[in-house]
């Protein structure tokens, strides 16, 4: 396993990111050379002390957030669970994040971009990665944020994310093991296709791989970068932990899920597909046939 130590951001005006607001994260342009989207690597961020991240501010975000844009639960969780059989706390989201050092919890606030003080925030940090992963994986769309709210001691287990993802830690600290998103023997095709196919996200972890990937200790004023689709877990300190998670997506990704999606309709009907990726020409070809359907289904919706 791969202990990682956070790197010396560059924090130059030559590579520094979009100086028209302030500058909430410190980049490297090298990492972003080297690992964006590729494998996980480490930034730094001056969010520990807005007040955006405040408890209070939070308790009137789960106030603000329609329901079904917070979710909540047990924090005390094996690393491998099926999400169905994960136990609710018995607590209001309010009641959580008031009582969140003693309730033993776990809650994500989820796109919280539509407040309009943390859709800004939101937007200021994109601004400054931009310039950095455009010329890698353009076309940055859907932007999303997330808070976390984290009892001392809590597991989230073990799943993968679809988006292009950095997790900045503002309050308290967790641990973090990921493992490689590319290794079959980690994440297979039917793994993909079944999260793709809106199934679930959490995994069943080979205990082979216990000791597998990278360990990072994510610390208040560091941020991780999440290679989409990478399995991982999350393990709390001792300490309430609150993170922001900022999130988007590319178009190659929209291609991805349609690929993953046709090819498990394609093995529910008893085909044996080929892997995404392994033929270019029969991607494109079924990805062309992807749009078509979709296409079809719009016209015959409007009528």
């Amino acid at each position: 396993m791969k202990t990682v130590v956070a790197p010396q951001p560059v924090t130059t005006p030559s590579t520094v990111a979009n100086a028209s607001s302030e500058n909430f994260l410190s980049l490297n342009p090298i990492d972003f050379e080297n690992h964006f989207a590729r494998t996980p690597f480490l930034i730094e961020h001056k969010l520990c002390d807005h007040p955006l991240f405040q408890l209070d501010r939070i308790v009137e975000l789960t106030k603000s957030l329609p329901e079904e844009c917070i979710e909540y639960n047990a924090g005390k969780l094996p690393i491998s669970l099926d999400p169905e059989l994960t136990p609710r706390n018995g607590l209001s989201p309010e009641e959580t994040v008031r009582r969140i050092e003693e309730c033993e919890s776990w809650i994500v606030l989820k796109y919280v971009e539509n407040d309009p003080e943390y859709r800004k925030l939101l937007d200021a940090c994109l601004d400054q990665l931009r310039p950095y992963t455009e010329s890698i994986t353009p076309g940055m769309t859907q932007a999303q944020a997330f808070v976390f709210v984290t009892s001392p001691g809590s597991v989230t287990p073990y799943h993968i994310d679809p988006e292009h993802n950095f997790l900045l830690q503002i309050r308290g600290s967790k641990e973090i093991r990921m493992l490689d998103g590319r290794d079959e023997s980690i994440l297979n095709e039917e793994d993909l296709e079944h999260f793709y196919s809106d199934r679930g996200r959490n995994l069943q972890l080979n205990p082979e791989h216990n000791d597998a990937g990278w360990k990072f200790d994510l610390q208040p004023g560091k941020g991780l970068h999440f290679p989409v689709t990478f399995p991982h877990w999350v393990k709390n300190g001792d300490a309430v932990s609150v993170s922001f998670s900022i999130t988007f997506r590319t178009p190659d990704l929209d291609r991805r899920r349609a690929l993953h999606q046709m090819n498990r309709s394609l093995r529910e009907k008893g085909f044996s597909p080929w892997a995404v990726g392994n033929n270019r020409l029969r991607d494109s070809l079924l990805y062309s046939g992807f749009r078509a359907q979709r296409r079809l289904k719009a016209m015959l919706k409007k009528r």
